[in-house]
């Protein structure tokens, strides 16, 4: 037998030497959960922060480019109406009969906000707006301008109304005399729309400092520091209460209502203009929030669970002098409120991750929303004027008729869904209009884009695309146009043919090189076919600038438009690009 230790047992502590212990550890814990929750908010924030700040800055470059884009859209537009026949004769002869309407026409054809024709004294002789007949703009900035200038002219001018008129505008010369003025309205205000579903608050600014655009009607015709004083300042209890709400963010750059914004700013290639935004942190709280509030309960669980080890300790003290059951009683209630206490941390675990999850969603949500409002708009305008004809098929009792309306409308809204199925994300990366892209891409985005007038007509189209990605630098929204122009001449070249067929071929070799070939009746003169105004088309069809745009919009972007007779009949148009060898690398 073995003999019994002779060693005393360890005496415990005292009672109020155990209490003290207790509460250094609970001092240390609380001070560690401070910690770690200040340095975590200090981390997240400037990292949300700034991810914020880049996403601002992403979409203040796809703003830029966008103006951008519709101010060369229209600038190369005066010089190509400064030659037109039409004109430069109703002029010289003083018959303004037909020019009004010549000019409705190239306005739905070019896509300008407004036209407007002025003799060498000022007057308005012809526009597409009929209420300006007649009316002096000799002292207009944009007449004496274009009068005394060999160029397009871009001029701002202050409306009534509050706000700024752009247009760009240039004299017609007839021999050695100038003969009138051509003035070209460019609308920007429908970027402002836009802009406001984003950001806070957005606005461009001249090379005066002067905000010429803007989310906010006020702040037009005012300097930055005046538009920010036109807003309400907080009182001090709202300053109090925003600096309180406003402890996860950093500095802020402004406020705007008494809430904190960042800024960002950037300059536009145009004129010395520059573009501001204000952004708010409101996304920077809640995901910040949403991190510290899974902090904190981690901290409170687990001092839950370090008060329930002391007081099992203590318990088990108690237990000893009990009887068996009372002490099974006590177990069986202890281990009820583990598993209560764990129930209630799951389900709190999984609202914070679903609130996560639904913050991610909308933000997704709202970078998304200005493209679908972008894309859809055509096929919703095309839905109402369906509508409007089958509401009128059915008051006349031609219901059959009506029927036909009602199926393009169920096209249109295949069509819509198809589009929201194939939207990508138009963030620009930089901010310079060209991008790189894949030329397949835009010869589908085209071919969707025609589907409704190809589906009018019974026309073979041949699609030939290389299987690998055919990269080149450009504007996806002008290549995009170019091949539209393109399918649009061919399927008016076929409409006479009992079997149109039109023909894509793209290759990608030394240079990018899209083909469009059709079995019409081919092209009777090739020297003058990229001339303005030069049309075999009958009046009222075009006006002949379709190819003449859609030429400088590739010579724009480095490459050359050119068009042939097919050895078997029809016409061939071919657009030849410059490879982007860096992408073809990587992609190697």
């Amino acid at each position: 037998m073995d003999e019994p230790s002779s060693e005393p047992l360890p005496k415990p502590l005292p009672r109020p030497l155990r209490r003290w212990r207790l509460r250094i550890l609970f001092v240390t814990l609380v001070v560690i959960a401070l910690a770690v929750v200040w340095i975590t908010n200090a981390f997240l924030t400037e990292r949300f922060t700034e991810s914020t700040r880049n996403r601002a800055e992403v979409r203040m470059a796809l703003y830029i480019g966008n103006l951008r884009s519709e101010l060369q859209r229209a600038s190369i537009v005066p010089l190509l109406l400064s030659r037109d026949p039409a004109l430069i004769g109703a002029l010289n002869s003083g018959d303004y009969s037909q020019s009004t309407q010549r000019l409705i026409s190239y306005r739905d054809e070019i896509g300008a906000a407004s036209l407007l024709l002025l003799d060498k004294d000022g007057k308005a002789v012809a526009s597409t707006d009929r209420e300006n007949l007649g009316s002096n703009h000799a002292e207009k900035v944009y007449f004496t301008d274009a009068m005394n200038s060999a160029d397009t002219v871009f001029t701002t001018a202050r409306t009534d109304a509050g706000g700024f008129r752009f247009s760009y505008s240039r004299k017609i010369v007839s021999g050695n005399d100038t003969t009138g003025v051509i003035v070209v309205g460019v609308d920007l205000a429908k970027f402002e729309s836009s802009w406001a579903g984003f950001s806070d608050a957005v606005f461009v600014t001249n090379s005066e400092g002067t905000i010429i655009l803007s989310t906010e009607s006020r702040w037009r015709g005012r300097t930055e520091d005046e538009a920010l004083s036109v807003r309400s300042a907080p009182t001090a209890i709202e300053r109090a209460l925003q600096a309180t709400a406003d402890w996860a963010a950093l500095p802020p750059d402004a406020y705007l209502l008494g809430e904190a914004v960042m800024r960002q700013e950037a300059r536009i290639p145009f004129q010395g203009w520059r573009m501001a935004t204000f952004t708010t942190f409101a996304s920077v709280r809640e995901r910040v929030n949403g991190v510290l509030a899974l902090e904190i309960m981690g901290f409170a669980l687990l001092m839950a669970a370090g008060f329930y080890l002391v007081s099992r300790k203590a318990l088990s003290r108690v237990l000893l002098f009990q009887r068996e059951s009372a002490e099974l009683r006590q177990l069986n209630m202890a281990l009820q409120r583990e598993i209560a206490e764990r129930q209630k941390a799951e389900k709190n675990l999984e609202v914070a991750e679903q609130t996560v999850a639904q913050t991610s969603k909308l933000a997704v949500l709202g970078e998304m929303s200005a493209a679908v409002s972008h894309e859809l708009n055509q096929p919703l305008a095309a839905m109402k004027t369906y509508l409007a004809g089958a509401r009128l098929l059915l008051k006349r009792k031609r219901p059959d008729e009506a029927l036909s309306s009602f199926a393009r409308i169920d096209d249109l809204i295949d069509r819509m869904g198809a589009i929201t199925r194939q939207l990508k994300s138009y963030a620009r990366r930089g901010s310079e209009a060209f991008e790189p892209m894949d030329l397949r891409l835009s010869v589908s985005a085209a071919l969707a884009m025609m589907e409704p007038q190809l589906k009018q007509r019974d026309v073979e189209i041949a699609k030939s695309l290389p299987r690998m990605p055919v990269w080149v630098r450009g504007d996806r929204l002008r290549v995009e146009q170019v091949i539209i122009n393109l399918l649009r001449n061919a399927l008016d070249a076929t409409k006479d043919r009992p079997r149109a067929k039109i023909e894509i071929l793209l290759a990608a070799g030394t240079v990018a090189s899209l083909s469009v070939r059709d079995n019409g009746t081919g092209i009777a003169d090739l020297d003058h076919l990229f001339e303005p105004f030069y049309t075999t088309k009958a009046p009222g069809d075009g006006v002949g600038l379709g190819l003449a745009i859609s030429s400088g919009i590739v010579a724009d972007l480095g490459g050359r438009l050119t068009a042939r007779n097919g050895r078997e009949g029809g016409a061939v148009f071919e657009m030849q690009l410059p490879i982007l060898e860096d992408q073809v690398k990587a992609a190697e």
